[in-house]
């Protein structure tokens, strides 16, 4: 009897039953009761102690630090899984805004997973993740995390890991320091808006400008073997093509636009308006700047203007930080913003040929897919080969910002010698995931590790050897820290702060002659493949340091940190509760009067009555009043006078004419004051037909227009005539003549409101107080 298989038993080892398909799942093995009892309790005691974790992509060193801490993974789902490798092959992080992630470039390895631990999280399907790390950002919603979840990533990293990101962030940099991010981080524009083409294609000229005195300045020999030289070399350039040259001209509209370019830098211009010079035909110069820079075509008596360009560079160089790394050529690096690894990165030193990149280009969001950022043409070279640096940090909260620098970090060189002549990929991008497509050049220097890396400390001992090692520590590792500080300072009001996240990127440098470094983007979910004998030692430590930080410090803040070192932490920041928004108007509301209203009929002809015609007949018959009171009055009168008013739905009540004892009683009801109290005398129905029948109006659906207004003004009858003030008149009266209505016979016949057949109501004005 053979024993049992330790192992898990797949499908391969297990012949197929007829009828069913096979399963590509693993099988574990016989269950065994003590394996059973361990597994449960270690399982019941992670739970306990929230030790649950998942792990999404090829990390076999996060899966094995945190089982070796005591944590059990639960696995995804099936669907989570297939969603997982469905998406294998993209290098963003599934973010919209094209989020730089770099994937394992090295061939995925299948984990032997142990029978214990596949029994274990088994166990655990349905138990709560406390920790999660993944590739991709959009596996995990952090929003919908709770505050004692853990997860590898922050929420609105766009705003400083995308190459437009970045870009447009490190702009606004004096607001939050008093540093220039011209001195680390190339001059970028976005292509894609109009107004920074624009600024793209002023500096392209003006740098094409400064690159043509610097040429004028180093084919000069004054400075190291006298005219002769310089003669016979401009001899040599004549008869090579063929008596080819241009005119100096091209000189001096250079030393112009400087000049002009100079006067802006030092605030000339806040009085005056300078203007850039009209007269340069920047069409003919930029083809003369082609022909002397990249063909080689001399200028004619350009030695006179050697020391005014050598002047105006001196200038330049005190104002414009990037000047020493412009070089000649004027080559820029065009990027689509949402792509990683090197891919549609291309090297253009021609204005035509760059412009071309975007003008082609049918995409409709093009403000946010191409980058164009000036190249380095002046960097530091090992062998005369370029090198880019890959600098690892951490972040562990936004609020406070803290970060956490790596002390180790790579090399990666190209497998071609550095030429700004040749603007092939092979040439100027250092990326693996592009140097791996190509054979090492023959000519390039032998001491240039075949691997194209190196580590932190083999950079170290060749600056040893240059005698140039104490500059790494004062000039490089202080340069890449407040660089990185800055940039993340730039982004730190729209990245979320959740407490319960944290984040490893991978930033990218280059040196310049001086050692000092430029920032050139920042990735995240940096590449983990130990795809060569440097990175298999660095990639595996900076993984278990990060376990180190993010999970030993919080149960002990004196814990062992590994190569991270806390490089930044500031005072935290107490963000107000906002309510939200809660707008309010405060004040006295403005009440209009009640306006006694009478719809006049414009349909019916015009009548003869004249003004004074009509008082005679107001002063003759039986008036009937309607009053109508403004003032406050108490909630019983107001009730008894809706009651009166109920039979004909109006607002004012009607009641006989009251002499001025009754007047008086209704003044004590209302409200003391300056309120006015208006009184509306109006024909009765029988007076209403007797007038008509005198103006010759018998239709029984005819209603008289008015024509005046009159009214009274009586000051309050509890006040004396004793304690009136001097000069005050007892009774005002006068009549208001109202406009004649005009007749629009296009409307209908029949009256709007037959109802109203009453002549011109008069109108009675009583004020309480006369002040």
């Amino acid at each position: 009897m053979q024993p049992v298989s330790e192992g898990p038993i797949t499908d391969e080892e297990v012949p197929a039953v007829k009828g069913r398909s096979r399963s590509s799942m693993p099988r574990l093995p016989p269950i065994n009761a003590e394996r059973m009892r361990m597994a449960k309790a270690l399982v019941e005691k992670a739970v306990k102690l929230k030790k649950v974790f998942t792990v999404v992509g090829p990390y076999p060193v996060i899966r094995q630090e945190l089982r070796a801490r005591g944590w059990v993974e639960r696995p995804l789902s099936s669907t989570a899984q297939k969603a997982h490798r469905c998406h294998g092959n993209e290098m963003d992080c599934g973010d919209d805004e094209g989020l730089r992630a770099e994937r394992d470039d090295g061939a995925v390895k299948v984990e032997k997973i142990d029978d214990m631990q596949a029994l274990m999280s088994r166990m655990v399907r349905k138990e709560t993740t406390h920790f999660f790390w993944t590739s991709r950002r959009d596996e995990i919603d952090c929003r919908l995390l709770q505050h004692d979840q853990i997860i590898n990533h922050y929420a609105n990293a766009a705003a400083f890991a995308t190459k437009v990101g970045l870009c447009l962030n490190l702009r606004n940099l004096r607001w939050f320091d008093a540093a220039d991010p011209d001195t680390f981080f190339p001059r970028c524009y976005r292509l894609g808006a109009a107004d920074e083409k624009q600024a793209f294609i002023e500096d392209f000229r003006r740098t094409a400008c400064t690159s043509l005195l610097q040429h004028v300045v180093e084919l000069s020999s004054y400075s190291r073997a006298g005219a002769k030289e310089e003669e016979l070399r401009l001899s040599e350039d004549l008869c090579e093509h063929k008596h080819q040259f241009i005119s100096a001209g091209v000189i001096d509209a250079a030393l112009r636009v400087c000049q002009q370019y100079l006067s802006v830098l030092e605030h000339c211009d806040i009085d005056i308006t300078i203007e850039m010079p009209r007269d340069v035909n920047w069409g003919a110069f930029l083809q003369d700047y082609y022909k002397v820079v990249h063909d080689g075509v001399s200028i004619r008596g350009g030695g006179v203007f050697v020391e005014r360009c050598q002047a105006m560079l001196r200038k330049l160089w005190e104002v414009c930080p990037q000047l020493g790394t412009d070089g000649l050529n004027n080559i820029w690096i065009i990027k689509p913003g949402a792509m990683s690894r090197g891919r549609g990165i291309m090297c253009k030193d021609r204005l035509d040929e760059i412009l071309a990149v975007v003008d082609n280009d049918k995409s409709l969001n093009k403000e946010r897919k191409w980058v164009v950022q000036k190249y380095l043409e002046r960097p530091l070279l090992i062998h005369g080969t370029k090198f880019d640096l890959r600098q690892w940090f951490l972040v562990t909260d936004w609020n406070p910002l803290t970060v956490w620098f790596y002390k180790e970090c790579y090399l990666r060189f190209s497998t071609q010698p550095f030429s700004t002549k040749i603007l092939d990929s092979s040439v100027h991008l250092c990326n693996n995931s592009i140097q791996k497509h190509f054979e090492p050049a023959r000519d390039r220097h032998p001491l240039v590790p075949e691997d194209n890396m190196w580590s932190c400390s083999q950079f170290r001992a060749f600056l040893h050897q240059q005698g140039r090692s104490a500059e790494w520590d004062s000039v490089t590792v202080p340069g890449m820290q407040k660089a990185i500080i800055r940039a993340l300072q730039t982004a730190q009001e729209q990245v979320e702060p959740r407490k319960g996240s944290f984040e490893l990127y991978g930033a990218d440098f280059m040196l310049g002659r001086d050692l000092r470094p430029w920032l050139l983007e920042i990735n995240v979910c940096p590449t983990m493949a130990q795809s060569t004998g440097v990175t298999a030692h660095l990639c595996p430590a900076v993984q278990i340091d990060t376990l180190k930080v993010v999970l030993d410090r919080r149960t002990d803040a004196n814990a062992h940190t590994g190569g991270f070192q806390l490089i930044c932490k500031q005072v935290p920041v107490e963000v107000p509760y906002s309510l939200g928004v809660n707008l309010a108007v405060e004040g006295a509301p403005l009440r209009p009067p009640r306006a006694c209203r009478q719809t006049a009929l414009t349909n019916l002809p015009h009548s003869d009555l004249t003004s004074q015609q009509l008082k005679e007949e107001h002063r003759s018959s039986s008036l009937e009043s309607y009053k109508v009171s403004d003032s406050c009055q108490s909630g019983k009168k107001r009730k008894s006078k809706k009651k009166r008013g109920n039979k004909k739905r109006q607002m004012a009540s009607t009641s006989p004419e009251k002499g001025p004892e009754q007047r008086g009683g209704d003044h004590k009801a209302s409200c003391a004051g300056r309120s006015l109290r208006c009184t509306v005398y109006g024909q009765s129905s029988g007076e209403s037909k007797r007038i008509s029948q005198c103006l010759g109006l018998h239709d029984s659906k005819t209603a008289l227009i008015p024509l005046n207004l009159s009214f009274s003004l009586s000051p309050h009858h509890s006040t004396l005539p004793s304690q009136r003030p001097l000069g005050q008149r007892s009774h005002i009266s006068g009549s208001i003549p109202l406009p004649t209505p005009i007749q629009h016979h296009n409307r209908m016949s029949a009256p709007l409101h037959p109802r109203l057949r009453l002549p011109l109501p008069s109108l009675e004005v009583l004020p309480y107080h006369l002040m």
